[in-house]
């Protein structure tokens, strides 16, 4: 029984090469060992994010980041599985990519010195910032129904959301919880509410 680890992906091209200009010509005589769902073995960086770039969903991603939140790479990656718009960033602009997974690669990561320059840029582009946070006046998201286009915010791991924060959304829906513990962390609130998008309006005719 052997105890080797697994190789991801997959070795170099076989046969005759694709002409099709997606494809990256080192990927074909090396091999494709990156974490990218099969249709896209082979293909260059930019033409990935160009493909996904024609179909992304219409929300968006938002976390505040004052003490160099360790979740954000989680945040990243749940919104590139999930196929975010975006994701923001508020605060400091130096975030640990480890819990990415490179995912930050393909997917647009913006960043706002402060919460009005967020809050300014989703009015002005007319989005509606709702906050996932555990507030006694916040309204379970299992019960509302998500807009179709909007930015999700989360705040900082431990006080959650900042005080400038919550004045800025428009809505906070909080996330039901059975347990001991007071809250979950960021990353994991991201993809529950990003799910909850995705229950709602996504397509599952380009799922995996």
């Amino acid at each position: 029984m052997s105890t080797g680890e697994v190789e991801v992906g997959v070795g170099p091209w076989v046969g005759p090469w694709p002409s099709a200009p997606h494809y990256d010509p080192d990927l074909l005589a090396a091999g494709d060992r990156r974490n990218v769902v099969d249709r896209y073995r082979y293909w260059r960086l930019d033409a990935i994010v160009a493909d996904l770039d024609s179909r992304r969903h219409e929300f968006h991603v938002a976390i505040e980041n004052w003490q160099h939140d360790l979740n954000i790479g989680t945040v990243v990656r749940n919104a590139n599985a999930f196929l975010a718009a975006a994701v923001h960033i508020i605060g400091r602009r130096r975030w640990n990519r480890r819990g990415a997974m490179v995912t930050d690669r393909y997917q647009h990561v913006r960043y706002h010195e402060t919460v009005a320059d967020f809050v300014a840029w989703a009015h002005g582009e007319r989005i509606p910032v709702v906050g996932i946070d555990n507030l006694p006046d916040a309204h379970p998201l299992e019960s509302v129904v998500l807009p179709r286009s909007c930015v999700l915010l989360f705040g900082q791991e431990g006080p959650g959301l900042s005080e400038a924060g919550r004045a800025g959304c428009d809505a906070v829906y909080s996330i039901a919880q059975f347990g001991s513990t007071r809250s979950i962390n960021a990353g994991v609130a991201s993809g529950i509410a990003m799910h909850a998008w995705i229950r709602t309006y996504a397509s599952l005719d380009h799922f995996g």
